[in-house]
């Protein structure tokens, strides 16, 4: 029989430790990610590199030798402390997006309707990626 929400104890909430992405070139990804998000990541066994981002850790994944990459949910978010040191690097990187969020310019530093101080960027692989100010968070 299925437990009802009365069931649950507080202290068994899932906890989120690891999110992935797929990629196609693992060298071009760790480069990218190391210089987008400002730290170093860690090589790993079978074909994949690990960045720490508080709590979770982004699983960085070269699929190619079975698959075409695949785009993660859209999108990860990452708060951060300084949003336009990030910003000033996703334009080196040139992976802001061109697209508007909600009549703004996504790629573009904006706060949002929600309240967010925030910007989107992509990946190569067309992963989907937001920054947002550390302070900014909308928690609903």
């Amino acid at each position: 029989m299925a437990k009802t929400s009365n069931d649950l104890k507080a202290t068994d909430v899932p906890q989120l430790f690891r999110l992935n992405v797929e990629v196609g070139d693992l060298i071009a990804a760790f480069s990218f990610y190391t210089n987008l998000l400002g730290v170093e990541g860690r090589k790993q066994g079978g074909s994949r590199c690990y960045f720490s981002c508080g709590p979770v850790t982004l699983q960085v994944v070269d699929v190619t030798a079975s698959h075409l990459p695949h785009p993660a949910a859209k999108a990860l978010y990452f708060t951060v402390r300084d949003l336009d040191a990030v910003f000033l690097r996703a334009q080196r990187l040139q992976c802001l997006v061109q697209e508007n969020v909600h009549d703004a310019p996504g790629g573009g530093i904006v706060v949002r309707p929600w309240g967010e101080r925030s910007f989107y960027a992509e990946d190569p692989w067309k992963n989907p990626l937001c920054f947002v100010e550390e302070g900014t968070v909308y928690k609903g």
